[in-house]
């Protein structure tokens, strides 16, 4: 059984039939790694949600930031679809309740211990332990499933910008949402910021990638995510990034997790750095950048 990780989708469900293909993945055995955002922006959120459901449980998703838009959408009864936003066929489909339902009980993070890998979107705060991690997605994970229009109506805004074990109710789930779905910087002390968007050497000080900060209490466990196309794709610092920027016009990445190495080859663009061999270009119109 060989298992991948599959960078941001975003409705590029072309895009990841053809890396399928070229990975020579087997919907029998093996295993998919999603690191969030299957939908928005991209033209065929539809597809790739029902195509990833259908997988079962050959398919491992942690929500993203817009997964959650589009729960949010859905569900609270108060948030409206952005102008730019792609996500109209799901929301009118005939199966639309299954589905979303289906993405409602994604996680925000999965572990297997075995392997030592953690999925998550975006990033995770300097002073949390993996097994913090696990406790406190989870523990969204519970909110949402009792009260999804609750959570939903409560979850959008930047403050508390910094983790507070004494933090409760709203908040507390806002920290843990923006850091595990929106964060790209932090400050030392653990200050999150979910605004800056540039590459790693482009923020001023104090802010530093949320993966360069030194001694990071989940630095012995390798994170695989995504969220962050203009840090592209990055192995180093334990961590595996795979975000390549499809939906903007850049590529779809696919790695296999159960390899200590694999080959690599620049992108069919001049690359600064080698993507993996398992990378699709994006064949559709490009977007405009949005978080």
């Amino acid at each position: 059984m060989a298992r991948y990780a599959i960078g941001d989708i975003q409705g590029c469900y072309r895009e990841l039939r053809e890396l399928l293909q070229r990975c020579s993945f087997r919907s029998d055995c093996d295993e998919l790694w999603f690191v969030g955002d299957l939908v928005n922006r991209g033209p065929e959120s539809l597809a790739v949600l029902r195509f990833v459901r259908n997988l079962g449980e050959n398919a491992v998703v942690v929500l993203g930031n817009h997964d959650l838009h589009l729960l949010a959408v859905a569900f609270s009864g108060t948030r409206e679809l952005r102008p730019d936003d792609t996500l109209d066929d799901v929301l009118a489909a005939p199966d639309r309740d299954l589905l979303l339902q289906w993405l409602l009980a994604r996680p925000l993070a999965h572990y297997d211990a075995a392997a030592g890998d953690l999925l998550i979107h975006a990033g995770l705060l300097p002073k949390w332990t993996t097994p913090q991690v696990l406790q406190l997605a989870q523990a969204v994970s519970v909110d949402l499933q009792h009260d999804p229009a609750e959570v939903f109506a409560a979850m959008y805004g930047n403050k508390p910008d910094r983790w507070d074990d004494a933090l409760t109710g709203a908040d507390r789930r806002r920290v843990v949402i923006n850091a595990l779905t929106r964060m790209r910087f932090c400050t030392l002390e653990g200050r999150l910021d979910v605004k800056l968007k540039g590459a790693p050497a482009s923020a001023p000080a104090p802010w530093l990638p949320w993966f360069a900060v030194p001694q990071r209490a989940s630095r012995d466990t390798r994170v695989v995510c995504g969220h962050w196309s203009t840090l592209g794709w990055h192995d180093a610092h334990n961590v595996l990034a795979l975000d390549t920027g499809c939906v903007w016009g850049g590529a779809l990445t696919a790695v296999r997790l159960d390899r200590e190495s694999g080959d690599s080859v620049a992108n069919r663009e001049p690359a600064t750095k080698p993507l993996p061999r398992w990378s699709v270009a994006c064949s559709g119109a490009q977007h405009p950048r949005s978080d």
